[in-house]
């Protein structure tokens, strides 16, 4: 009995060794935190939005070109200077010496002032210059007559030329939303004027922005 006793009590605390060592679980692996890789195709909020349009520039105010009808009676001719946007010669009237100048040029000055100058072109005159104003599709035209003694340009450095007896002129400035005005200026024997103003008229009258 002793012997076995003692077999015994060495065997068990082995059995006992072996029994815990087998109860033990493996340990579960750390997990590893990887990041998360991009869905395929997926774009940032700025790459994936088009870019904004760019606004349209706003319709700029018609420019300062003039268009218009000259009359059959009213003969192109070269323009004598780059500052004339067009030249006409108007056939004289019976009685008449020469024949009369429609000049159309563009440039800047007040309304005011040009009519001034206009009318100091005439050292004497014939009753008071006449002046009325037009609406012609918008564009607003002073229409000026003067008659008398046209004595020349009136243009600042300009000599005046010799003075002309019993001539007249139909002065007329169109304002353009550009800001410059269009002056349509004829000068002529008195009776040749006064015949064409019929014709100058209608010129006015089809006066447009191109």
């Amino acid at each position: 009995m002793t012997m076995i006793t003692l077999r015994y009590a060495k065997v068990l605390p082995l059995v006992a060794a072996l029994a815990a060592a087998c109860s033990k679980t493996p340990p579960e692996p750390t997990a590893t935190s990887t990041p998360a890789a991009p869905a395929t195709g997926q774009a940032t909020a700025e790459a994936q939005a088009p870019a904004a349009p760019k606004p349209a520039p706003a319709a700029g105010q018609a420019g300062g070109e003039l268009a218009w009808d000259a009359p059959a009676s009213f003969e192109s001719a070269p323009n004598p200077n780059a500052m004339r946007k067009a030249t006409y010669k108007i056939k004289r009237a019976p009685g008449d010496a020469e024949d009369a100048e429609l000049s159309v040029s563009r440039a800047g000055g007040s309304v005011e002032a040009n009519i001034t100058r206009w009318i100091g072109q005439f050292s004497e005159k014939s009753g008071e210059p006449k002046r009325h104003e037009l609406n012609v599709g918008g564009i607003k035209v002073t229409v000026v007559e003067i008659r008398g003694t046209f004595s020349g340009s009136g243009m600042p450095g300009m000599p005046a030329s010799a003075p002309k007896p019993s001539q007249a002129m139909l002065g007329a400035i169109a304002e353009v939303p550009s800001g410059e005005s269009w002056f349509f200026k004829m000068t002529g024997p008195e009776k040749t004027v006064t015949a064409a103003r019929g014709d100058f008229d209608k010129l006015l009258n089809s006066l447009r922005l191109k």
